[in-house]
């Protein structure tokens, strides 16, 4: 399959273009920069600018682009940028898919999204027909969405991952956490029962290229493990798993002198389940939150002091 990828020099998207190609496929990643190799093509997002030869010869369109949400504090202009970063690069590529002919378009397009769509569930567990949750990231996802819809419109699949927060140690929610954790400085987040709709890298990475495949299946999946622990239960598996106490506690307060804005998301409660995954028949290689982090941390687990 050729495959045209944008965000594929972030965590996730590199992992994924690898994955693509050992198992095959031809992936071409776009970049805001100008290309230096045969796998690469130049596009500008934030001026709509994509050249249409690329989509044309695509098979499929994966794309992960957006600024961090987390890699800086939530200044009004940050706010911005994140906003922007997603809402350009899905709307180019989705209005690039809906000028083409028909015979020229794509079969497919991957589209992130997040389970930020949810906002804050509390204890209540939701799927993807639950409705859009209120909060700055809720109203992200919305917009983020809408602006795939142009390539829905003019009939191509589109598959809007609403991913949760995958597990490995060298990014992503981990990343920050484990010379803490490895430490005996582990700590659960305020009162600790706000639901972390977790998944293992190697099943996102699966699951995405699940969704490739499976004509069957559109609109949003929740791209999430299938047993959502809470932060106290995941702060205490992890330090099991690593061999740590992990007993301390970070006041609400504390983490909003830290983060700021962010804090509130951070303390959200998101339940989160797989059912658009599960009914496809998508199987989970880890199914509890245990198996997921001990493959995350991998070979590199303290042994028992």
């Amino acid at each position: 399959m050729r495959i045209l990828m944008a965000g594929a020099s972030g965590f996730l998207g590199t992992k994924l273009a690898e994955r693509l190609r050992a198992h095959g496929h031809h992936v071409v990643r776009l970049v805001r920069r100008p290309a230096t190799s045969a796998d690469e093509a130049t596009w500008q997002p934030s001026t709509g600018q994509l050249d249409p030869a690329l989509l044309v010869a695509a098979d499929a369109v994966i794309n992960l682009a957006g600024a961090g949400v987390g890699d800086k504090r939530w200044t009004a202009g940050y706010k911005s940028t994140i906003r922007s970063s997603r809402v350009d690069s899905a709307g180019t590529i989705a209005h690039g898919i809906r000028k083409l002919p028909a015979e020229d378009r794509p079969a497919v397009v991957l589209q992130s999204s997040a389970v930020g769509w949810y906002g804050d569930t509390g204890d209540r567990e939701v799927t993807e027909d639950a409705p859009a949750g209120a909060g700055f990231l809720a109203d992200v996802c919305r917009v983020w969405e809408a602006a795939a819809r142009p390539a829905e419109d003019a009939g191509v699949r589109v598959v809007l991952l609403r991913t949760g927060l995958p597990l490995d140690q060298h990014g992503g929610l981990l990343k920050p956490q484990m010379p803490l954790f490895k430490l005996g400085g582990g700590a659960k987040l305020g009162g600790g029962k706000q639901y972390v709709p977790w998944i293992s890298l190697e099943d996102w990475l699966a699951a995405t290229e699940f969704l490739l495949d499976r004509e069957d299946v559109a609109g949003p999946v929740n791209v999430v493990g299938p047993a959502p622990a809470t932060n106290a239960e995941f702060t205490r598996t992890l330090g099991k798993v690593l061999h740590r106490p992990a007993l301390l506690q970070v006041p609400g307060f504390a983490l909003q002198v830290a983060l700021g804005e962010f804090a509130g998301e951070a303390l959200r409660s998101q339940r989160v389940l797989p059912g658009v995954l599960e009914r496809a028949g998508f199987s989970f290689t880890h199914s509890t939150l245990e198996a997921a982090l001990r493959a995350a941390v991998g070979d590199e687990t303290p042994a028992v002091a």
